[in-house]
C-alpha cells in the first residue's frame, strides 16, 4: 500500500510522512521545494520534485509508485499573505487541487485525504464550531480551501455516477504547533510559534493582544492542536479510506476548548527561559473572545485526540527550533 503526500516536504506533510512510515504504509512525496525543506525527507522514502500544477508530472508520479491514495496538503497557507495574492493563492490551492483531481481520475486512484482549514468557518455565530457550523471564509485563503473542498464534493459525486467512485475527506482545523522530531520545525515566518520565539532570540518581548476579553484569563481564546496529533488522524482517515469505511465529508480537528494567548505566551517564556516580561497590547480589529473546533466526530471515526497539552506543544516547537 502506498500513499503520496503531496507537499511532503513542508512542515505538516513531513509529519504525516513519517507517521505513514510509522503505520506501515509506504510513503511517496510530491513537492516543489518552494516552501518544503529537503532535509525533512526521510531516506529512503520516494521524493518526487514537481509542482502540484504539473498534471504530466503528478499523474505520471501516481502511476510510476503505483499509489493507492493521496494526502494533499499542498497548498499555499499564509491567511493574511493571502490577502495580498489572491490569484496565487487561488491558483496553488484550487487550481492546484483540479489538476490533482484529474491526475488521480487518470491513474486510477481512488482515496483521498484533503488536508483543509477551520479557516472556513471566518468568524462563526458560535464560540465553538462543528461541522454543522455555517462556513463563512473571510480571506482569499479560507474562500480558496473552501471552494477545494467543493471541487472534491463534486467528484466524487460524479466519480460515483460514472461508476468509478473516488472516495474522499476533508479535515479542518486551525493552528498547528509542536514538532515531533528534532529536524523538522516550522519554518513559516508568518505563524506564531516561529515568530514568537525569532523575537525572544532577537531581544524582543512577546506580545498579548487584548486582555479584557470575556475568557477565564481576558485573552483570547483559540485552538492548538500539535502537528504530530495531527498527522495521525490523516493516516486513521487514510487507513479508513483504504478499507473502504464510512467516513464523513468533513472533520474539525480541535480541542472544544482552547488554549488562551496568555497561556501560551507563559509557556514560551518557560520553554525559552527568557527574562523578557511579556507585553501587553491593545486589541486587534476583528478579533473574537474565542474560536474553537468541536472535534467529537473525529474522535468518533478518526480516533482524534489531544494527546500533548500547552506546555509539550510549546517545548517540543522549540526543542526543533533553529537556534542559529
Amino acid at each position: 500500500m502506498s500513499w503520496m503526500v503531496t507537499g511532503g516536504a513542508g512542515y505538516i506533510g513531513s509529519h504525516v510522512v513519517r507517521a505513514l512510515a510509522d503505520a506501515g504504509i509506504t510513503p511517496v512525496i510530491l513537492d516543489d521545494l518552494s516552501s518544503g525543506i529537503e532535509g525533512f525527507i526521510p531516506d529512503g522514502v520516494a521524493f518526487v520534485r514537481a509542482s502540484i500544477l504539473e498534471e504530466s508530472a503528478v499523474t505520471e508520479a501516481l502511476v510510476e509508485h503505483g499509489v493507492t491514495g493521496v494526502i494533499h496538503c499542498a497548498g499555499y497557507k499564509y491567511a493574511g499573505e493571502s490577502v495580498k495574492y489572491p490569484v496565487h493563492t487561488y491558483r496553488q490551492n484550487v487550481e492546484g487541487t483540479g489538476v490533482l483531481l484529474d491526475a488521480m481520475a487518470a491513474a486510477g486512484v481512488g482515496n483521498l485525504v484533503f488536508s483543509s482549514s477551520a479557516g472556513v468557518y471566518g468568524t462563526p455565530p458560535t464560540e465553538v464550531v462543528t461541522e454543522s457550523t455555517p462556513v463563512g471564509p473571510e480571506s482569499p485563503y479560507g474562500e480558496s480551501k473552501l471552494i477545494a473542498e467543493w471541487l472534491i464534493r463534486d467528484q466524487v459525486r460524479a466519480t460515483a455516477m460514472a461508476g468509478t467512485a473516488l472516495k474522499a475527506t476533508c479535515l479542518r482545523y486551525f493552528n498547528v504547533v509542536g514538532s515531533g522530531y528534532l529536524d523538522i520545525y516550522d519554518a513559516s515566518p508568518h505563524n506564531l510559534f516561529p515568530k514568537v520565539f525569532t523575537a525572544i532570540q532577537a531581544g524582543r518581548a512577546p506580545q498579548v493582544n487584548g486582555t479584557d476579553y470575556a475568557t477565564p484569563d481576558g485573552t483570547c481564546v483559540r485552538d492548538y492542536v500539535h502537528v504530530g496529533d495531527l498527522a495521525l488522524a490523516h493516516v486513521a482517515a487514510a487507513q479508513r479510506l483504504e478499507a473502504s469505511e464510512p467516513v464523513e465529508e468533513v472533520y474539525n480537528l480541535g480541542s472544544g476548548a482552547g488554549t488562551s494567548v496568555r497561556q501560551i505566551v507563559d509557556a514560551i517564556v518557560a520553554a525559552t527561559q527568557t527574562d523578557l516580561t511579556p507585553v501587553e497590547g491593545p486589541r486587534r480589529a476583528g478579533d473574537p473572545a474565542m474560536i474553537v473546533a468541536d472535534g467529537v466526530l473525529a474522535a468518533r471515526d478518526l480516533g482524534w485526540q489531544m494527546r500533548h497539552d500547552v506546555t509539550s506543544m510549546v517545548e517540543s516547537a522549540w526543542a526543533a527550533h533553529p537556534k542559529d
